[in-house]
């Protein structure tokens, strides 16, 4: 996946010459996980730039230079220090679209890691994206396989809108089929990464992945899981997942955020507002649990969205 994205970058940075890249190591260091590697050796300093650890500033540099024409690929070393650049994301970027009646726009991608990665503790393991879902005037795409990332961040890098691009660490080392022809994969498209009769699981990212070898598990038992991958939660496609709910009369969210305000939540009651009708059970989340990440492994594995819990999901809107 890292170098689908890397590969992204550098297709339309070529194509492109208002598409620049700025960040903390993104150039001399080639990225903290590689994903600029190359980049500063092809283009140059000017569009490759390396900046102070300051996120605020790099966010505030990136929506500054999209208002007067520029593409700005912002890197967040870690979303969990995303927080210190709200200011500029939410109340800058989101709006001057919407307050200036169209008349500025802010083309700019703020990508980087976002979740648990492997015991890297409380503070460098969050999901964000329901705080950037919540945000009119903010897009927030989230791939779960290489073909996914950099056809999705091609279409980020021409969106006239903030997109907020948060990519899984965990998956940074995911193998995945990549055409080698031009192709863009458009944001708010949804996808069926699997295909089934019984019971929708609904997961992007990371849990999109565990939701497949779950899938694959209960295929053992008999239980034919459709897997549908949102792709891009703001827009969301929710006719495809509609679409699949009607089919299979079932649901399961799957994220890896907290419970409590989750996006999932905003899945479940679209689901069962639309297709209460269709619905044989109640949507069930899977969610982490509802404390900071622990940094034991064995804990990091009880916080966090694993097979088991999500075959027992499907198993309670099943057997109910």
């Amino acid at each position: 996946m890292r170098d689908a994205l890397n590969q992204a970058m550098r297709e339309e940075m070529a194509r492109d010459p208002s598409v620049f890249i700025l960040g903390e190591e993104v150039g001399a260091y080639q990225g903290a996980y590689k994903v600029t590697q190359g980049l500063l050796a092809q283009f140059g300093e000017w569009r490759v730039r390396d900046t102070p650890i300051a996120e605020e500033a790099i966010a505030g540099v990136a929506v500054g230079a999209a208002f007067i024409g520029l593409r700005p690929i912002a890197e967040m070393m870690t979303f969990n220090f995303s927080l210190l650049a709200l200011d500029m994301i939410i109340n800058h970027a989101a709006k001057y679209r919407y307050m200036s009646g169209g008349q500025v726009r802010c083309p700019m991608v703020m990508r980087g890691p976002s979740g648990a990665a492997a015991q890297v503790a409380a503070q460098h393991s969050q999901a964000f994206e329901s705080i950037y879902a919540y945000v009119p005037g903010l897009v927030v795409a989230m791939p779960s396989t290489p073909k996914d990332a950099k056809g999705m961040l091609k279409s980020a890098i021409r969106d006239d809108n903030p997109v907020i691009f948060m990519e899984n660490e965990v998956l940074y080392n995911l193998k995945g089929e990549v055409p080698e022809e031009e192709y863009h994969i458009p944001l708010g498209l949804a996808e069926v990464k699997r295909p089934g009769r019984d019971v929708t699981i609904v997961a992007w990212s990371r849990p999109c992945v565990t939701a497949l070898a779950a899938a694959t598990k209960l295929a053992e038992e008999g239980i034919d899981v459709e897997v549908v991958d949102p792709r891009t939660l703001r827009p969301l496609d929710e006719d495809l997942i509609f679409e699949s709910v009607r089919k299979t009369g079932r649901c399961v969210v799957v994220e890896e955020g907290w419970r409590i305000a989750g996006f999932g939540a905003e899945i479940s009651d679209r689901v069962q507002r639309e297709c209460f009708d269709a619905l044989d059970a109640p949507v069930i989340r899977v969610t982490s649990e509802d404390v900071p990440m622990p940094y034991a492994k064995t804990l990091e594995k009880a916080y966090l969205p694993q097979p088991e819990k999500i075959i027992d999901a499907v198993h309670r809107v099943m057997y109910r």
